[in-house]
C-alpha cells in the first residue's frame, strides 16, 4: 500500500467526526483518530479524559479498543486530528500502541506529512523482540 492508495481526506474527515465523541472537559483539547484496517474497515477513536489525569485515554487508545471490538486485525493507515482538523503527532505511548497493532510500513498522516510507523518509532520494541534470544526486559546492573 502506498500513500497514494489512501483517501487521506476521507480518513481525516472520519478522525474529525470522531471529535464528537471526545470527553475532554479538563483540557478542552479534543482529539479524534481514524484508521483503515487491513480488511478494509474504517475505525475511529477519541480521547477520554479523567479527573485523575494519569488514567486519561488518548484517542489512539480508544481506536485500538474499537479495533478489537469490531473484530481485531491490523492497522494499515492512520490519521489523528485536533479540534480544528489539524494533524497531530501521536505521543510516544501511542506510537508504541500503534506499532504493536499495525502492519509493517503502516502509513500515518503526521505533522511532518505521511510517514511509516517505522519512521515514527525507529528501532521499536515489539512482540517479535520478546521471542529473540538474549533479550533482557529488566536489565540487571
Amino acid at each position: 500500500m502506498t500513500a497514494q492508495d489512501i483517501d487521506w481526506d476521507q480518513l481525516t474527515a472520519a478522525a474529525t467526526a470522531a471529535l464528537a465523541n471526545s470527553y475532554s472537559p479538563y483540557s478542552n483539547f479534543a482529539v479524534g483518530a481514524a484508521a483503515l484496517t487491513t480488511d478494509g474497515r474504517l475505525i475511529i477513536g477519541a480521547n477520554i479524559e479523567n479527573a485523575s489525569y494519569g488514567i486519561t485515554l488518548c484517542a489512539e487508545c480508544s481506536l485500538i479498543s474499537e479495533l478489537f471490538r469490531t473484530g481485531g486485525g491490523k492497522l494499515a493507515a492512520f490519521a489523528c486530528v485536533d479540534k480544528d482538523g489539524n494533524a497531530l503527532m501521536p505521543c510516544g505511548r501511542c506510537r508504541q500502541l500503534l506499532y504493536e497493532h499495525s502492519i509493517p510500513g503502516m502509513l500515518l498522516r503526521s505533522t511532518s506529512g505521511v510517514l511509516t510507523i517505522e519512521q515514527m518509532l525507529p528501532d521499536a520494541f515489539g512482540p517479535d523482540r520478546l521471542a529473540a534470544p538474549n533479550v533482557l526486559i529488566f536489565p540487571v546492573h
